[in-house]
């Protein structure tokens, strides 16, 4: 061994392939989370969703968008900022990209999520006499508007038999006001046959309280409508904390 020269040594280490070795060990071992992948799906098979708290159904949903890392930081981090599993789909996509972990491309799949089920929601009131499902609606509603971060004025239109035949969103405003045209809406109701409206607006405060500018705009838009036949249900307002009927408090 005393003879062997440096080029020599060299070459004889270089024949133990040590550190390739270490490598393929480490390829062979599974990461820590994909034994937890599978436990937490099983959970959900067996158990059905309402088993699992809001972190492990969104961390259920980011093993699909985020597929090698663990996703329970992610889930965690996710709902630390913005509150509930819905805040998060809510959220915008410049928020979500705020989170470590969320990349542009899963906050879009995030996004394609909650507009995927807010259509599941639009479909279970579509068509259906309104005021018979008066809670889809109000699942609906919020699904759609509770989390904006701008006012939406939306109008719903219904039939001579209350069923819903069409949603649209009529005006978009600030974080605090919304211009509302009373012709506009009625105008839109004619023109769309309709015998009857729901008016709802989101309050991006969280607090669904009516303002005095709401009241006074919803009977504004009543007698409007009084006058051709239009009749006005009732106007709810959406936040994050719930909703407010003006019918259901008498205001109108």
């Amino acid at each position: 061994m005393g003879n062997i020269s440096d080029d020599d040594e060299r070459s004889f280490f270089a024949e133990v392939p040590m550190r390739p070795a270490a490598k393929a060990k480490a390829a062979d071992e599974k990461p820590h989370y994909l034994g937890h992948r599978d436990r937490l799906r099983e959970r959900f098979a067996s158990a059905g969703p309402d088993a699992l708290p809001d972190y492990e159904l969104l961390e259920l949903l980011l093993f699909r968008l985020i597929p090698r890392a663990d996703t329970k930081p992610v889930a965690k981090a996710l709902l630390a900022r913005f509150g509930t599993l819905a805040e998060v789909l809510g959220a915008p996509l410049g928020l979500l990209q705020e989170v470590k972990g969320i990349g542009p491309a899963v906050a879009l799949d995030l996004k394609i999520v909650a507009a995927t089920a807010q259509r599941m929601a639009r479909g279970e009131v579509h068509g259906r006499e309104i005021l018979s499902s008066w809670q889809q609606l109000l699942d609906y509603c919020r699904s759609a508007m509770a989390f904006e971060a701008r006012e939406q004025f939306r109008i719903l239109f219904l039939d001579k038999k209350n069923a819903l035949i069409a949603d649209e969103v009529q005006q978009t405003g600030t974080v605090d006001h919304t211009p509302v045209y009373p012709r506009e809406v009625i105008k839109r109701a004619l023109e769309l046959s309709a015998t009857a409206i729901i008016l709802v607006h989101n309050h991006p405060s969280g607090d669904p309280t009516p303002s005095r500018a709401d009241i006074e705009m919803t009977k504004e838009i009543i007698e409007t409508g009084k006058r051709l036949g239009i009749s006005v249900h009732d106007h709810i307002i959406i936040g994050r904390k719930g909703h407010a009927s003006m019918k259901g408090l008498l205001l109108i």
